[in-house]
């Protein structure tokens, strides 16, 4: 984008969000720390007053101001180059932990587990798989025009963490704040204009706090989309939409969301889905090779027929590290359990695709169709043993057995009869409130959130166009705040001009994640709904449960102490143009 500068987008390098909160060593600046145009109060404060800020005068009433803030604009952008030298690029790392919470793996006894897209990670095929399928339902189960046979799924259309207002068919992305993200609400496949939006709501971006989702993000009229599973369902509930308006139909919002939510449910609920990722994973049971040669011999005039085996080999990934995670944990005599609301027949197959046969003999317990998050709020069901082929026992339940496998039960039988409690028990789980919320808000548990999307995410960030576009946007926002006290009227065009650089900046780093919701973690400089959330309900978080094999067993993991915003007076958007000079480049290599 031209605004960024040629030359910085030609210079290499990029740096981490951190390094802008890293204090500037300011010794080559000529100010005092005391009176006018110390570091308390920056002499641009003072608009009448003569004399010079690092270089640049600072004009008397009256002056050219127009020249002048075109002289700091320069100024900061030299400075902006000189901050991002070529090879501090790729500072995060995608495969690292981060944590929320101070947490030492050392007093950690007994580990925890969800099975799917915590151990279990699945391609984008799989959502294919649920949209189509429940499309088909929606059109021969609940009579829904056969017009809508022609949506397909589409990858990348929607993300984690987005509010959805069933009165409005809206599917959006709220802040930290309950601010809608403006250029983020989408009604159907297409966006809605701001100024609608903000006339939907009274003339405001805000959603009021009784309209919103409640601890499990269920609100009167709000719903939030936290499962990875939920990807299709935003999709094919976008897609319906679409249809109904493209061809001028009238239908009623509660009813047709209700219908889409039931039809997604019947996908998972009637075991449609737990069906083709056991047909996948019955073809390790057997000799793999002889048995794909098996199916080209018999299915070789049936073309269909051999794209679908060859579909199915590829819906679950992650499998050797997943296996190395916990045959370490159990070599360090942890303790290992499993509570997964997927029922025996499914984990089953998958733990033996990824760990092998004997996968249960590194679990100490095993619990199917848990119902989270009721397992972890209601005292009523208790556990019910499974045989080896998993069929209901009726004996009366007094231990937990290792080796034997549960289903149902409640979180505080199982507290009862193992006594695990409190921060010696960690639980991995990817739905914050689902999976992580009561355990660490109730329970004492800590608790460490799987987000598959943070290694996409940190790819991005870490890529020079990213660093750039943002240290300048940060930059640029410094310039705004600390200029508009010129109102005459070439300085308020110029800043204007600045306004408006700063927006195609800011809309140019959200498309870089995602074209229609920007990223899952912040609303242009907002955290979003979701990574407040995230912060709230997890120790740590992590894209994989394999980032595990990157720390030592006894690893403590310190949260950086981030800067509040009256504690942050010299982050970058708000240095002195004096301070030109950057001693502290080679220690903002080292800063995570």
């Amino acid at each position: 984008m031209a605004a960024l500068g040629s030359a910085a987008l030609r210079r290499g390098g990029g740096a981490a969000p951190r390094l802008l909160a890293v204090p500037v060593s300011c010794q080559s600046c000529r100010h005092k720390a005391t009176g006018d145009g110390g570091h308390g109060q920056p002499r641009e404060l003072h608009p009448a007053a003569p004399g010079r800020v690092g270089g640049q005068p600072v004009p008397a009433e009256g002056a050219d101001t127009k020249s002048y803030l075109w002289a700091r604009y320069h100024e900061m952008k030299k400075l902006v180059y000189d901050l991002l030298p070529p090879g501090v690029c790729n500072l995060l790392n995608p495969a690292a932990i981060y944590a929320n919470n101070e947490i030492s793996l050392g007093d950690v006894e007994i580990y925890g587990f969800d099975y799917d897209y915590t151990l279990a990670q699945y391609s984008n095929l799989l959502h294919s798989m649920i949209f189509n399928t429940a499309r088909d339902i929606l059109i021969e189960q609940f009579k829904y025009p056969e017009g809508l046979g022609k949506y397909d799924y589409i990858p990348g259309f929607a993300i984690r963490g987005l509010h959805y207002d069933v009165q409005k068919s809206l599917l959006m992305k709220i802040d930290a704040f309950h601010y809608v993200q403006l250029g983020t609400a989408y009604r159907g496949l297409k966006p809605v204009p701001d100024e609608e939006v903000i006339e939907l709501y009274g003339g405001t971006q805000h959603i009021p706090l009784y309209q919103m989702s409640d601890f499990y993000g269920k609100g009167p009229s709000l719903k939030q989309f936290m499962d990875i599973f939920s990807l299709p369902e935003m999709t094919l509930l976008s897609s319906v939409i679409d249809y109904f308006i493209t061809h001028g139909i009238e239908f009623d919002q509660v009813h047709l969301y209700k219908d889409i939510s039931d039809a997604i449910r019947d996908v998972h609920v009637k075991g449609v889905m737990y069906k083709w990722i056991e047909k996948d994973m019955g073809r390790t049971d057997g000799d793999e090779e002889g048995h794909f040669v098996t199916m080209v011999v018999h299915c070789l005039p049936e073309v269909d027929l051999t794209l679908t085996f060859c579909i199915f080999k590829q819906y679950i990934l992650h499998g050797d590290e997943i296996y190395a995670v916990l045959n370490r944990l159990v070599n360090h005599k942890k303790k290992l359990f499993l509570i997964t609301n997927s029922p025996f027949s499914f984990v089953d197959k998958g733990m033996k695709h990824m760990v092998g046969k004997n996968w249960r003999d590194l679990f100490d317990m095993v619990i199917v169709q848990a119902d989270k998050p009721n397992f972890f709020t209601d005292r009523r069901k208790p556990f019910r043993k499974l045989d080896d082929k998993g069929s209901l026992q009726w004996d009366k339940i007094n231990q937990l057995e290792k080796g034997k496998i549960y289903k149902e039960g409640n979180l505080f039988d199982f507290l009862r009869l193992t006594g695990w409690r409190g921060s010696k028990v960690l639980y991995f789980g990817d739905h914050l409130y689902s999976d992580l919320a009561d355990l660490m808000l109730r329970h004492g548990w800590r608790t460490g959130a799987i987000v598959p999307e943070l290694e996409t995410e940190i790819r991005i960030i870490n890529t020079e166009q990213y660093m750039h576009s943002l240290t300048w946007q940060q930059a640029l926002t410094g310039l705004l705040e600390r200029m508009q006290m010129y109102q005459d009227a070439e300085s308020k065009q110029v800043l204007l001009e600045w306004m408006k650089e700063r927006q195609e900046i800011r809309s140019l780093t959200k498309n870089l994640f995602n074209p229609q919701f920007g990223s899952i973690f912040r609303t242009f400089h907002n955290p979003t709904y979701f990574s407040r959330r995230l912060v709230r309900f997890s120790d740590i978080y992590m894209a994989s449960i394999s980032c595990l094999l990157n720390y030592d067993v006894n690893f403590t993991f310190y949260p950086r102490r981030t800067p509040l915003q009256h504690e942050a007076p010299l982050w970058m958007d708000q240095l002195c143009t004096g301070c030109m000079k950057t001693p502290f480049l080679e220690e903002m290599v080292h800063i995570r």
